[in-house]
């Protein structure tokens, strides 16, 4: 967690980065915040300011740079050629805001579709004016400038096969759209759409207590919800400067890193359904299912478990938790033994899998790809071991890497991570503190029921954390914890009320998605289904 440190003009914006990049290491963009400061209290220099959050090369370090931009021009200098992954991060600023970037080489629109009118993160927009688009986008405004960047002529474009791949088609994963030019088998060209799932996110938060955005963030990356759950809430607990209980930070271990293990089955069956193995997918999700049977059981619900509150957790460990975990974590443990007793040796699978789909190591830090994409290439960074948390830092547990950054890599440092995490969840339950799940904190955890029923401050306190939500003190903040994907942010703006002034969202399939174009390549088509599948993109994710 950390705040704004580094306050600029926007005309000092390329010369700031490029050093801050050059002499001080910050070699990475993590992300770039818009925040209109229309009705904030007090004065700004102008209304809105762009915050973009870098990190080192070694992992340790962040930093966060703040600048104004003109309310006369609404522009400022792109950075997209200094760091690969501004190119989309510029583009949502701009669509959220109608913020400018310029020299920018593709500057439209890429969360809200081409009709959409207006700038829906600006705080005088009007939440409930619904905008349905009724017209297609061929993308050859974009199609048309990159071909030609290749050399390409008008002619030779004519002769090319186009093609879009989804987003009505089960290997797409989502709602994403590619479009893509052809020679013969060859993708010589590649367009990403996002798609429109779009859920308003982020200016949901904006409109809710700091609670009541927990189940939101459940829909996230929905097939590991408890691991969004747990990111939001320990931003919020470090701007309240609370610190949970020992039980409650054990048991979100427990629970975050079975999430985790969800997560990298649903990938991995899925990639080997787009290879053909239905078998392996059954084997995988047999153990999450039985997962998701104990998930219900604790939490009251399967698939978004909204578990977690600002303070703690809202139920502890039932008796026999212990035991019906035990027989989870061995079903999981013989179905990736299953699996891997089909594909290990698999003549058909090594060659479906092994140098297809390679990201370089620069490739994918220049981008902001993290998580096991980014550990695939060969990079050994996991927040959990660079900058632990919750006592990460006690569990005897290996970062998972690889050597060649293919889909080969990408599966099986899923399955190997699966592994580390069950042998993390073991030490957890033989280590579980005795003690209460919630901090004795009465402005932030709601009271007892006893409590609310029996006397009046109870009372009292339930109503207002209800209505008024937890006060949290102004300032600007950056969080991160080692989602299932990848390094998932919050960067959160309090006005010092019971609702986020503004709430940014970095979710880790964003960047690797935007780099997924450049990634398939010079691929055959066939190959590009499995990368996408091994890249694990969750729509409800990037399409915040």
């Amino acid at each position: 967690m950390l705040k704004c440190d580094l306050l600029i003009d926007s005309k000092n914006l390329r010369e700031t980065i490029l050093r801050l990049k050059k002499d001080e290491d910050y070699t990475i963009l993590l992300d770039i915040a818009g925040i209109d400061y229309l009705k904030f209290p007090g004065t700004t220099p102008s209304r809105f300011a762009l915050v973009y959050v870098l990190r080192s090369s070694n992992f340790k370090k962040e930093i966060t740079v703040k600048t104004f931009v003109s309310d006369e021009t609404l522009s400022l200098d792109s950075i997209y050629d200094i760091f690969a992954s501004a190119n989309w991060a510029e583009r949502e600023a701009y669509d959220q805001y109608g913020i400018k970037f310029l020299n920018h080489p593709n500057l439209k629109r890429v969360l809200n579709h081409k009709q959409f009118i207006g700038h829906p993160l600006r705080k005088d927009y009007t939440i409930t004016k619904g905008q349905i688009c009724t017209e297609t986008d061929d993308l050859m405004d974009e199609m048309t400038p990159l071909l030609e960047s290749k050399g390409y002529t008008k002619e030779e474009i004519e002769d090319l096969m186009l093609l879009n791949v989804g987003p009505s088609h089960p290997a797409s994963h989502g709602t994403i759209r590619n479009f893509v030019a052809m020679e013969g088998e060859t993708i010589t060209a590649c367009v990403t759409e996002i798609g429109y799932l779009h859920r308003g996110f982020e200016k949901a938060c904006e409109h809710h207590t700091y609670s009541q955005v927990i189940p939101y963030t459940d829909r996230l990356n929905y097939c590991s919800a408890i691991l969004n759950n747990i990111g939001w809430a320990k931003a919020i607990e470090e701007m309240l400067n609370i610190e949970i209980t020992p039980r409650a930070k054990m048991i979100r271990v427990v629970i975050g890193e079975l999430s985790r293990i969800i997560d990298h089955f649903v990938c991995n069956a899925a990639n080997m359904v787009d290879l053909g193995g239905l078998t392996s997918l059954w084997y995988l999700f047999g153990a999450r299912d039985q997962a998701y049977d104990l998930l219900s059981k604790l939490t009251g619900a399967r698939l978004t478990n909204t578990y977690t509150r600002i303070g703690g957790l809202e139920f502890d460990l039932y008796d026999g938790f212990a035991e019906d975990l035990e027989e989870v974590l061995k079903t999981a443990e013989k179905s990736i033994d299953d699996v891997l007793s089909l594909i290990a040796h698999n003549r058909i699978y090594q060659d479906r899998t092994q140098d297809v789909g390679v990201i370089k190591p620069d490739f994918a830090l220049a981008n902001g790809i993290s998580g096991p994409n980014l550990r695939a290439a060969g990079v050994a960074h996991d927040l959990r071991k660079d900058k632990p948390y919750y006592g990460y830092e006690n569990f005897d547990f290996d970062v998972v890497i690889g050597s060649h950054g293919d889909v080969y890599d990408r599966m099986m440092c899923r399955f190997e991570e699966s592994i580390q995490s069950i042998k993390i969840i073991r030490q957890a339950m033989k280590n579980m503190p005795e003690g209460p799940i919630n901090v004795y904190a009465p402005n932030v955890v709601l009271p007892l029921k006893k409590d609310v029923y029996g006397n009046i401050e109870g009372l009292m306190n339930q109503f207002k954390l209800t209505f008024e939500g937890i006060i949290v003190p102004k300032g600007e903040y950056y969080s991160s914890t080692e989602a299932a994907n990848g390094e998932l942010g919050f960067f959160t703006v309090s006005d010092g009320s019971g609702r986020p002034y503004r709430v940014k969202c970095r979710p880790p399939c964003f960047y690797s998605l935007a780099a997924y174009s450049k990634i398939v390549e010079g691929t055959m088509l066939a190959d590009a289904v499995i990368t996408m599948a091994s890249l694990n993109f969750i729509a409800g994710e990037f399409d915040r």
